[in-house]
């Protein structure tokens, strides 16, 4: 019996908290704890795995317990790091969670997730309009065309000038937020240009500089670097080169 408890004993002061006992020689003792009485301490060895005793002018108790202190705030910062590094994890899996899988723009308000809907667009060359097909390369109609959405006014509108938009993508190609130009019954979102001998097609549009957090292999955040002015947007997907383009608009309405 006396045995099986020397093990527990000798285990548990293994695992106990092991510093460094200093000497003003400059050499050290490892010790799980230590008391001064009088002209003496008193530490346990980890070395010996007892009790001894040492005369107290020969001890450097300052740098003893600068070292001690010093370490016990090192170990507080790492837990307060790591117990906000969980909180974070735990909130962005939560922010993730939320989101619908289906490919997609989307935003919160109101603590709901509401969904931008893709926009219908027309291409204007020559003064002729033609409806286009979201992501398909568009026709070749003219060397410069323009896109536009039908409408004064998107019919998403949201509040906040530095919202937070979601956008679930399938394939990874270029995106950004647009302003849009007000024109008579429509928007213009973008100037559409064909390249000569080559065909390849850019796109001329006001784009926003913008934040883009990757939150997965599919996810984005996107959000502008500065508080949007009222007016008419819209989120974009587009490949240059080929002419793809998708859009999802919205409106941001001035604060009362």
């Amino acid at each position: 019996m006396r045995v099986v408890l020397t093990l527990i004993l000798l285990t548990a002061l293994a695992w106990a908290d092991t510093f460094k006992l200093y000497l003003k020689e400059g050499g050290y003792h490892s010790v799980t704890e230590y008391k001064v009485l009088e002209d003496r301490v008193r530490y346990y060895s980890t070395e010996r795995g007892d009790w001894e005793e040492i005369p107290l002018e020969l001890v450097d108790l300052k740098k003893t317990e600068g070292e001690r202190k010093a370490r016990v705030e090192a170990e507080k910062k790492d837990a307060a790091i790591e117990d906000a590094e969980e909180k974070f994890d735990r909130a962005m899996k939560r922010e993730i969670g939320r989101i619908p899988v289906d490919s997609g723009v989307y935003f919160v308000e109101n603590d709901k997730v509401l969904e931008v809907k893709t926009a219908e667009m027309k291409m204007r060359g020559d003064k002729k309009r033609s409806f286009l097909k979201a992501m398909s390369p568009l026709p070749i109609i003219s060397n410069k065309a323009v896109l536009e959405l039908p409408g004064d006014n998107s019919a998403v509108s949201v509040t906040d000038p530095v919202q937070n938009f979601y956008f679930r993508i399938a394939n990874v190609q270029r995106f950004s937020i647009v302003r849009l130009k007000p024109g008579k019954g429509v928007r213009e979102v973008a100037v559409w240009t064909r390249q000569p001998v080559t065909n390849l097609v850019s796109f001329e549009m006001d784009l926003v500089e913008v934040f883009r957090q990757q939150l997965s292999d599919d996810l984005y955040k996107v959000w502008p670097t500065k508080p949007l002015t009222p007016g008419e947007y819209a989120m974009v997907q587009y490949a240059e080169g080929e002419g793809e383009i998708q859009i999802w608009d919205f409106r941001v309405l001035a604060k009362n």
